[in-house]
């Protein structure tokens, strides 16, 4: 459905070059959720950009191709690329935006947004017809219609979620994009949001990218995953091969923070910060805070290693070839 081919942006700030995404590859199947997980910081919010074709100045692609592959009305294959994917918006692909008061305009009801943003993708130009429909959509999400005639701000904040991903899903699009759709809402808020995108999902049979800092969202309902770090992916695979065998230092140390029942162990965080993407250094860019990094790591990228079936990971560790070397040099 969706394909990234050695992607890189960056953000020019004119003095200088923020390197955001930084060769990222990686394939979104068909009726599957793909989660992306990282630190704040490491480049999601702007690879789900860089996937929705939203380039704005100073965000730039530098190199690399996004794909999405569909059919038309008559079955023939349809590729989009990066460049005319924003031709294909609502349809084809949509996106959930992060933070929904802001992205909301705060004086027009959510009716009318509706109404802009879909009524000249949709079939139906009657706007009674239009309403009813949307009203309609609005039930089987468990919303009221009554929530159409409101304002952004006469509703609460895991309200305004559901409205936004009920706006990116009416048109029944066969890629939903999601950046951090349970930020900043309760437990009991985030369940109910993330019940409702993988119902969602399931009854249109589409595909899913879930952007969340929060390991627990992707644990319970994504298929697969890619680990993020520093403006790289650093691992990918199954969901629970992710969770039960992670390869990366980086992604066992963040599935060690996380809490498990009936464990009251204390639980760490990982030392030191993310360096900057101005300036990424040498080698592999976990190096500086992972506790098994060898000489080798701080002078060589490493290279992108299967560990299992469709599981991959970006680490010396992984090639015996590397470390026999660095043993060799140490004269152990």
């Amino acid at each position: 459905m969706l394909r990234l081919k050695n992607v890189s942006a960056q953000y020019n700030m004119l003095t200088e070059y923020v390197k955001a995404v930084d060769h990222v590859n990686f394939e979104v199947r068909k009726n599957e959720i793909f989660g992306i997980a990282g630190e704040s910081g490491c480049g999601k919010s702007t690879l789900l950009k860089v996937m929705c074709d939203l380039i704005n100045y100073p965000l730039e692609i530098s190199e690399g191709s996004v794909e999405i592959h569909s059919t038309d009305k008559n079955g023939n294959p349809l590729v989009y690329k990066n460049g005319d994917i924003h031709k294909s918006w609502w349809k084809i692909i949509s996106y959930v935006p992060q933070g929904a008061m802001h992205v909301m305009n705060p004086v027009t009801r959510i009716k009318s947004q509706f109404f802009d943003a879909i009524s000249k993708y949709h079939d139906k130009k009657n706007k009674k017809e239009l309403e009813a429909e949307i009203a309609a959509y609005l039930k089987e999400l468990e919303l009221s219609p009554e929530v159409l005639n409101a304002y952004p701000h006469q509703l609460s904040g895991g309200m305004r979620q559901r409205v936004l991903i009920a706006l990116a899903t009416f048109l029944h699009p066969e890629i939903v994009l999601a950046d951090e759709p349970t930020t900043a809402l309760d437990v009991i808020v985030q369940r109910g949001i993330l019940t409702m995108l993988s119902r969602v999902q399931k009854k249109m049979g589409n595909s899913m990218v879930i952007v969340s800092h929060d390991m627990g969202v992707h644990y319970q309902i994504t298929n697969r995953m890619g680990i993020m770090y520093a403006g790289q992916m650093i691992e990918v695979g199954p969901t629970e091969q992710i969770f039960t065998n992670p390869q990366h230092p980086y992604t066992k140390m963040l599935i060690n923070a996380l809490p498990k029942v009936g464990d009251n162990s204390q639980k760490e965080g990982i030392p030191g910060t993310p360096p900057s993407l101005k300036q990424p250094p040498a080698g592999c860019r976990f190096a500086a805070r992972c506790p098994v990094a060898m000489d080798l790591c701080r002078t060589r990228e490493p290279a992108r290693y299967e560990v299992g079936a469709g599981h991959f990971a970006n680490c010396h560790l992984l090639s015996d070839m590397d470390i026999a070397a660095e043993v060799e040099r140490h004269g152990a």
